[in-house]
């Protein structure tokens, strides 16, 4: 990102990025995307989907390759955002992101959840400026939901005025 987006709106860095939020994924059993507790806004799991279809599906490291798990993560953070956002009013009513957890469905030999991660990580960097930079688990499963190869959910700070 570059300098002259330092101090940007979020909106503003996702205009200057050309990504526009998607709509809120629907629950595809008995959650809600995201709710509100406390000050921060906690999204459900995010999966890399587009208009309700998954990008991708399969074990990293076995049908999917690290570099593509990495865009679907990206894919599943923009999703966490969107979801965020719905309930905060606005991604710019978004103070900071905290925590991120992102689940990578692995071949028993994959090691490189970090970098998989990192798909998501740099996303919120790009979109939130250095408020974007949060603390961060990847873990490597066996299986996600609809055979998913990455899931994410995010946990955010949100302005005052929200709750």
């Amino acid at each position: 990102m570059n300098e002259e987006l330092q101090g940007a709106r979020p909106s503003e860095r996702l205009a200057a990025l050309g990504i526009e939020l998607p709509e809120v994924a629907k629950p595809v059993a008995a959650y809600v995307p995201s709710l509100a507790s406390s000050g921060q806004i906690l999204t459900s799991g995010q999966l890399p989907t587009v208009n309700g279809a998954l990008l991708a599906t399969g074990k990293v490291g076995r049908e999917v390759t690290p570099e593509q798990a990495q865009i679907l993560a990206r894919q599943a953070g923009l999703n966490a955002i969107a979801a965020a956002a719905s309930v905060a009013g606005g991604v710019d009513n978004i103070r900071r992101v905290v925590k991120m957890v992102v689940y990578v469905a692995s071949d028993p030999s994959f090691t490189g959840q970090p970098v998989v991660a990192n798909g998501a990580s740099l996303l919120m960097r790009e979109v939130f400026g250095t408020l974007g930079e949060h603390v961060r688990s990847a873990v490597g499963v066996a299986v996600l939901p609809l055979d998913a190869p990455v899931e994410l959910d995010l946990v955010v700070e949100a302005n005052a005025a929200v709750f």
